[in-house]
């Protein structure tokens, strides 16, 4: 079977279409814009286009005849007049999201899912599940939405029982898979622009509870919700002993850690002591705590919630190394920020300084009208420790003082291209070594 893949370059698609290749399938596909990740999936031997006027996949099809097109969700929901999906309806080729695929990967393979579900802390947390089962010598399959160091993005491995799978509530994706066992990190309204009411997030997360076979979510989550122990629920208790001996930076890291070793424990039976020494070596993951350049770092934190985690294991880093902890902010999207503007509170308290920039806009209401750093900034309930900005050469001046003054700098950002987090990465040669 040969599927086409629309949108390839993505952090979801991308490593769908590794997969599906590993498991047997012919994998071609295309995106709007050539990238470091298009281009080391040419070298992985996938047949790409950076062409999506319909010409590519025309010439393909005729070579190959595409059975299958599966595209990125905004694609199909947003401009369902592509000229790919144009030209896939004319030829009579299936249109499916890539949830659609995956299950159908699964069940081919009679594949087992381990699912790691939450607001935030999810994409480490599959990590973690990935690098315990690596560590145990057991064949695993997985998708993940980090680059790291020990593991592809994507991977399917002949003769693997289980499926490791960073399972995301956008566009309500999760509810369409039925997990073996779910691993739920934390649960804080987002989304707003699929899940219009705080009530309306919950339940989704409750449906998902009842779609999966087993499920380990922490307590105060699950007093959020109203949930009980049960056959099929099981509390983790947010202040077991246990969490403090995982020697990892950040009590936010430890939890997770913590809810993987629970997860693996309960699947292999494999020792609680053995899983956690394990866990101490785990490396991380790009942009979570990623230090790009002596006391530089990059994170993903984009709400209050994964601010607050970050901020966790800044300050333990800096109070290891006697420093103080500064802060460059970019918001992502201006319409989160209609929702959460007044939720950041204290959400950097530890930060000796905060730099905000202008939010990274993507997917905007037009209706919305754009709230500004300084907006922002007077929500806090101490706006004096934070001070608008722009990535520019003040920005990168500030910095360098900072980073001369004793301090680690972190940089918060999830948007993609031109992002700070991109931005950053350009100026590396430019910070005080």
């Amino acid at each position: 079977m040969h599927i086409y893949f629309i949108g390839i370059g993505g952090t979801g698609v991308g490593p769908l279409a590794i997969i599906a290749e590993g498991a047997g399938y012919d994998v071609s596909g295309s995106d709007n814009k050539a990238s470091e990740y298009t281009r080391y999936l040419e070298k992985k031997g996938i047949q790409l286009s950076i062409d999506q006027s319909g010409a590519s996949m025309k010439k393909m099809h005729a070579e190959h005849p595409i059975d299958w097109v599966v595209s990125v969700s905004a694609i199909i929901r947003n401009n369902p007049d592509h000229p790919e999906l144009r030209y896939a309806r004319e030829n009579s080729i299936p249109i499916t999201e890539r949830d659609t695929c995956l299950n159908e990967i699964v069940k081919a393979k009679n594949l087992k899912m381990i699912a790691a579900a939450g607001t935030h802390g999810k994409t480490t947390t599959t990590a973690m599940l990935i690098w315990l089962f690596k560590g145990l010598n057991v064949p695993i399959s997985y998708s993940v939405g980090a680059k790291t160091i020990f593991a592809e993005m994507g991977h399917y491995e002949p003769g693997s029982e289980y499926f490791i799978y960073e399972c995301d509530e956008f566009h309500r994706n999760f509810l369409n898979f039925s997990p073996f066992i779910s691993v739920v990190s934390g649960i804080a309204w987002d989304h707003h622009e699929v899940f219009p009411t705080r009530d309306d997030y919950n339940q989704a997360f409750k449906d998902f509870f009842g779609q999966s076979n087993h499920t380990l979510i922490w307590d105060n989550d699950a007093s959020y919700l109203g949930v009980r122990q049960s056959e099929s629920l099981t509390i983790v208790d947010g202040n077991h002993a246990n969490i403090a001996s995982v020697q990892l930076a950040g009590l936010y890291n430890r939890r997770n850690a913590w809810l993987a070793v629970e997860a693996v424990n309960k699947l292999t039976g494999i020792d609680i002591g053995a899983l956690v020494e394990r866990m101490a070596s785990f490396p991380g993951t790009q942009r979570r705590m990623e230090e790009i350049a002596p006391n530089v770092f990059t994170d993903y934190a984009h709400t209050p919630e994964k601010i607050i985690g970050c901020m966790s294991v800044a300050s333990e880093i800096a109070q290891a190394r006697n420093k103080n902890v500064v802060v460059v902010y970019e918001p992502l999207t201006n319409r989160r920020q209609h929702f959460m503007k007044n939720d950041y509170k204290n959400c950097f308290e530890g930060a000796k300084h905060v730099y905000w920039i202008p939010s990274y806009l993507s997917r905007e209401d037009p209706n919305q009208p754009i709230i500004t750093p300084a907006e922002l900034i007077d929500r806090l309930d101490d706006p004096s420790i934070a001070t608008a900005a722009f990535m520019d050469e003040d920005l990168l001046l500030a910095i360098n003082a900072h980073l001369e003054q004793d301090c680690i700098v972190v940089c918060m950002s999830s948007g993609g291209g031109n992002s700070l987090d991109e931005w950053l990465r350009a100026k590396v040669q430019a910070l005080s070594q």
